[in-house]
């Protein structure tokens, strides 16, 4: 009778005395805090080349952005050396004319604003004068006086279009970066065939990136461009100076999520109480409250669909933290690097559909129905729709 082999052993080790199983994991806590520090230190290091990362993303969405279009030429035989030298061409234009708009406005924006120094103090004054009526103190007057300096939120207006115009200083460097990724962008889709071989769930989850940038930034665009010339026309017939100005202010700020209404309509408002008093101040924030509520609440959003897929509270939380990392581009570009961010944690993991189920707008997922209330729904499979649309059927 032979002797019975040993049976194996359940929990292999590398070989070393007393070293732990191959197959044991770090307990779930510890996985947690060490992803939470991991992601503090990337932050504090992107918080540091902030200068760095807000051109070169702005280079790259535009290169997407315009990617069809070298497509198109393809399609119709152009050679490669053209189509790159027209799409080299029409992105330096569009910059070019962007950058001298900006710096243009700021520049009659520092010119009109000093006229109506008087104007302010007087106002300031007339309030004062009021509120002293009610038995407020002189101190406290003397307190709301210092606090109600128009400057300062003028000031605040021109930081933000003076960090916007900083673009311009580093036009060099954006133009250069413009030029090396228009001629890359060629040999993109090779390069994606090849992901996709080994890595088929990270090519999907790019293409869905460069895919859903593109719509969102030629529906944003378009409305933008379509609120800022109501905007600019309502302006002009009420009398507010720099309509033009302003209108701009409304096409840079429709990029904000959430809050870029409300940058928009401040400047202008405040101009119109210095010019016609608060009944044109009233008036220019009811136009604009129209115009923006019917254009970006009710038409836009049924244009964008599920484009970009974030929840209301997901975009104001990016728009915050994109902000506080690298600066004002970051509120621009906060959906277009929430949408990468997600691209590269969340869609390329089959196992992070809960994180998906988070950060989209409805809960509804395309591959299932809902349950009937009679019925109770099946349990939910951790797999991507990638893999679900890949998987093979039994039999």
């Amino acid at each position: 009778m032979g002797v019975p082999a040993d049976p194996p052993d359940p929990s292999p080790t590398d070989g070393r005395a007393g070293a732990a199983p191959v197959g044991a994991a770090l307990p779930r806590g510890v996985v947690v805090l060490l992803g939470t520090a991991a992601a503090i230190v990337i932050a504090a290091g992107l918080r540091s080349v902030a200068w760095l990362i807000g051109p070169v993303f702005l280079a790259l969405i535009i290169v997407i952005a315009v990617a069809p279009v070298q497509r198109w030429f393809r399609q119709r035989g152009w050679p490669r050396w053209a189509i790159t030298l027209v799409l080299v061409l029409a992105v330096y234009g569009v910059v070019v004319v962007l950058a001298l708009t900006v710096v243009v406005s700021i520049a009659r924006l520092a010119t009109t604003l000093p006229e109506y120094a008087e104007q302010s103090k007087a106002l300031v004054q007339s309030a004062t004068n009021l509120l002293a009526r009610f038995g407020v103190s002189p101190e406290q007057l003397r307190h709301i006086v210092d606090s109600l300096d128009i400057g300062k939120l003028v000031g605040l207006l021109g930081a933000f279009l003076g960090s916007i115009a900083g673009l311009a200083g580093n036009l060099v460097f954006i133009l250069a970066l413009l030029l090396f990724l228009s001629i890359e962008t060629g040999g993109a889709a090779a390069r994606i065939r090849l992901i996709a071989t080994d890595r088929p769930a990270v090519s999907e989850a790019l293409g869905n990136f460069a895919h859903g940038t593109r719509q969102y930034l030629v529906v944003t665009t378009v409305f933008g461009l379509i609120v800022a010339v109501l905007d600019t026309i309502a302006l002009a017939l009420i009398g507010i100076p720099l309509a033009v100005t302003w209108g701009l202010l409304s096409f840079v700020t429709n990029y904000i999520p959430n809050i870029g209404f409300i940058l928009g309509v401040v400047p202008p408002a405040l101009l119109g109480l210095l010019v016609g008093g608060p009944q044109t101040m009233v008036l220019v924030i009811v136009l604009y409250c129209i115009l923006n509520f019917v254009v970006q609440s009710l038409i836009q959003p049924r244009f964008i669909g599920d484009a970009v897929g974030l929840s209301i509270t997901v975009t104001f939380l990016a728009l915050v933290f994109w902000t506080w990392l690298i600066g004002p581009l970051g509120a621009i570009l906060a959906i277009p690097l929430t949408l990468l961010t997600k691209a590269l944690l969340v869609d390329i993991d089959p196992r992070a559909a809960w994180a998906d189920a988070l950060l989209r707008s409805s809960a509804m997922n395309v591959d299932e129905s809902p349950a009937t209330p009679t019925t109770p729904a099946a349990p939910r499979r951790p797999w991507s729709r990638w893999r679900l649309r890949h998987q093979r059927t039994p039999g």
